[in-house]
This record gives structure tokens, sequence and C-alpha cells, in this order.
């Protein structure tokens, strides 16, 4: 499994393959390296809807598996191809929230627990 953050800068429509399979593709423009990089991915199945919820420009982290094939030509050429296979796209910044220690309250102590609370237990420790 990988992930990759960055904004979506085409959704394309649901193309329907075969009568058993469709595909959706969308790219998403990384621009976390010097040289920024236009990424292809495809949804397939029921997993194409998921795209419906998003928009060009908004900023997500896509998780998808690389997938490779080989094929053969008509000719008898062997050529192989890669495909980043997306099941979940997730808008940055709406993640589930990590608990712990926020800024506002760095102490470890349970809110609303007083010195007297403490002293009262029976725990030897």
């Amino acid at each position: 499994m990988f992930k990759l953050t960055g904004s979506i800068k085409v959704i394309k429509d649901t193309v329907q393959i075969s009568e058993k399979f469709a595909k959706r593709e969308f790219v998403v423009s990384d621009t976390s390296n010097m040289y920024p990089q236009d990424i292809l991915f495809q949804l397939v199945q029921d997993k194409c809807s998921i795209l419906d919820q998003y928009s060009e420009n908004d900023q997500v982290e896509v998780s998808f598996n690389l997938r490779g094939r080989e094929w053969t030509s008509p000719q008898g050429e062997v050529k192989y191809f890669n495909t980043l296979d997306a099941w979940r796209i997730e808008k940055v910044g709406q993640g589930i929230p990590q608990s712990g220690p926020s800024e506002m309250n760095l102490d470890s102590k349970p809110t609303g627990t007083t010195e007297s609370d403490e002293s009262d237990d029976d725990l030897p420790f």
C-alpha cells in the first residue's frame, strides 16, 4: 500500500470497458519535490463513485496499490504496463484526529482529577 498527497488536477468520467468492468481515471499533482509530477490513478468497479464528492484543485491523500502486467502484441512484442489502483481518497486535514495532549493541555493528568482523588485509592503504587 502506498500513499500520495497532492492536488486533484483532472477528474475523468467513468468508462465502461466491458459488461463487467468499469474504470475512472484522475490525475493528482504532486508538488512536494523540486520537479512537480502529475500522477495518473484509476478507480475500478464500485470505487469509481468515490470521486463524485471531490472537485479539481481539492487537496487529497490517495491510498493506492501498484499493479503491473505483461502484454504481448499481435506482432509478438512483449510489453509491460504499470497501474496505480486507488482504493481510498481523503481530503487533507479531515482525517481522524490523533488523541493525546494538545498544546492547550500538556498535563498528563485527566481533567477533573484532584490530589485527593489520587490518595483515596487502595492501590499500593
